[in-house]
């Protein structure tokens, strides 16, 4: 495994530690191969009950790698990642996850958290979907996630207005399930992955796949106009502009090209 996938156990609690503090735990390539192998490998390990994820240092995970997006761009490659496939093989997981939030959650980290089962955030965090800010458009399954956990409403408020909302509005609108201090924040983790451990693990694991199931009918909805869009935005002069000022740390003047 690599140095920015860390992997802990107690019991039957397997902790994921995204280890890119200095970079705020963004998603490059390397880290989200390395989830998906990860939890590919967990999926066959009898001895794992609950697995959570968390960031090492200050933040959750700030979204994808601009940098890496950045490069692919000047590249003239495509700036896709793996990143809906990977979060889809969380969601899957037949073991139930928790996400750790203890500090922002943005882009790709606010869907890493969504993807996971059940989120504890402390009153520190934030969550946050500025791509509008990147020139970019949400892929059609990320976009979903949001409107199955959030509703419409909340889910354009976050994606129109490009700005992150702290932890006590993410608990409001049923993004996050518990919300604690940051002096609580360890032990509620702790207790939340303790007390889902000590099921029966077939129990859980058969409960996951009947609410998936539940919602199975989403994956036929047809979305190649949204991709098309997706895809024009990721390759588009605005999108590049919004990347380079965020690196730089300025406002973006888009063009709409």
């Amino acid at each position: 495994m690599t140095e920015e996938l860390l992997q802990s156990r107690a019991g039957g609690i397997v902790t994921l530690t995204l280890n890119r503090p200095e970079k705020r735990n963004a998603l490059s390539s390397t880290l989200l191969d390395a989830l998906a192998d990860t939890f590919e490998e967990l999926e066959h390990d009898r001895d794992a009950r609950v697995i959570v994820v968390r960031g090492a240092g200050p933040a959750f995970c700030s979204g994808l790698d601009l940098r890496e997006m950045r490069s692919r761009q000047d590249g003239g490659g495509d700036p896709d990642t793996r990143v809906v496939e990977v979060f889809q093989r969380i969601e899957r997981s037949r073991h139930p996850t928790i996400a750790a939030v203890h500090g922002d959650a943005l882009a790709g980290g606010c869907e890493l958290a969504l993807h996971c089962d059940l989120r504890v955030a402390s009153e520190a965090a934030r969550f946050g979907m500025p791509l509008a800010r990147l020139g970019l458009v949400v892929p059609f399954a990320l976009g979903q996630k949001l409107v199955e956990v959030i509703g419409p409403a909340h889910t354009k408020h976050l994606l129109l207005t490009a700005r992150p909302i702290s932890a006590r509005r993410a608990y409001e609108t049923g993004m996050v399930h518990e919300l604690l201090t940051p002096p609580e924040f360890e032990e509620a983790v702790a207790n939340l992955a303790a007390t889902v451990a000590a099921n029966a693990p077939l129990s859980l694991s058969g409960m996951k796949l009947a609410v998936h199931r539940a919602i199975a009918a989403r994956e036929g909805i047809a979305h190649d106009d949204i991709d098309t869009l997706v895809n024009q935005a990721r390759r588009s002069a605005d999108s590049r502009e919004g990347v380079q000022a965020t690196l730089e740390r300025r406002a973006p003047h888009f063009r709409g090209e």
